[in-house]
């Protein structure tokens, strides 16, 4: 590895699978000290036992990115340990409740803009502070290629919420740019995750989605993963305020 990251301090969300997962794992394999959270303690534990198995360094902490103390708890922890945060990448997300926007109820539409918002903000809100402290840093956002390009059926509060993290990059690009902190979204298009081969069970409905993309196949967490790492290195320093698509070219397709 080029250890791109070398001295640095990474906080990843969502880590216990997918494209955290495999974040993680080349964020720590680039030089990082990485600080893991998701909501599920023994997968984050297993994450970090690998981590450190492989020569790096990590460390976990469960809870839910909805809950600010959380948020704030993550932060701390990254200081606590490794005394700074660098890299910040706000990646947890749930597809939350589908079906025609008629029939998706308040609660469920509230709950999806809870997790993909809202909790990309409050974590965003206390890590740009801490980095403020010694220069700047980089802020990154999970979004999707539906946010952007590409509208779908029945997933009227996923692509609200994932919009809203575009307004919010571009935002927070704006305001702390000065201070040295860049911010930017990713935009997956289809990625091989436990989340995707949920929602798509049949080789029909599988066969569907990767007829989608430019590139005909999905994507692995590995390639967006190679993505983050660039943002989240020097070698994007006069990158930000970007919605960065990593979709396969499934958004020039659906266009």
């Amino acid at each position: 590895m080029s250890q791109r990251l070398k001295g640095k301090v990474a906080l990843v969300t969502g880590a216990s699978s997918g494209i955290g997962h495999a974040s993680a794992l080349l964020f720590a394999a680039e030089g990082a000290k990485v600080v893991l959270g998701a909501r599920r303690a023994a997968e984050l534990k297993d994450l970090a036992c690998e981590i450190d198995a492989r020569g790096g360094t990590a460390i976990s902490l469960a809870g839910d990115v909805r809950d600010e103390a959380y948020a704030k708890a993550l932060v701390a922890l990254a200081v606590q340990r490794f005394g700074r945060l660098d890299v910040a990448f706000n990646n947890a997300g749930t597809q939350g409740e589908k079906g025609a926007s008629t029939t998706v109820s308040a609660q469920g539409f509230a709950d999806t803009l809870a997790v993909n918002l809202t909790g990309a903000f409050l974590g965003a809100k206390h890590q740009i502070a801490q980095m403020l402290k010694h220069g700047g840093g980089s802020v990154i956002f999970t979004s999707t290629f539906i946010g952007y390009s590409a509208a779908f059926p029945g997933v009227a509060a996923y692509a609200a919420s994932k919009s809203g993290l575009i307004g919010l990059t571009q935002t927070l690009a704006a305001e702390f740019g000065p201070q040295g902190v860049r911010v930017n979204a990713l935009l997956p298009g289809a990625v091989d995750t436990d989340m995707y081969r949920e929602k798509y069970v049949t080789p029909e409905s599988q066969a569907f989605i990767t007829g989608l993309h430019a590139l005909k196949r999905t994507g692995a967490p590995e390639e967006v993963a190679r993505s983050a790492l660039y943002l989240a290195s020097d070698d994007s320093s006069f990158v930000t305020g970007t919605a960065s698509l990593v979709d396969g070219g499934v958004s020039i397709t659906r266009t």
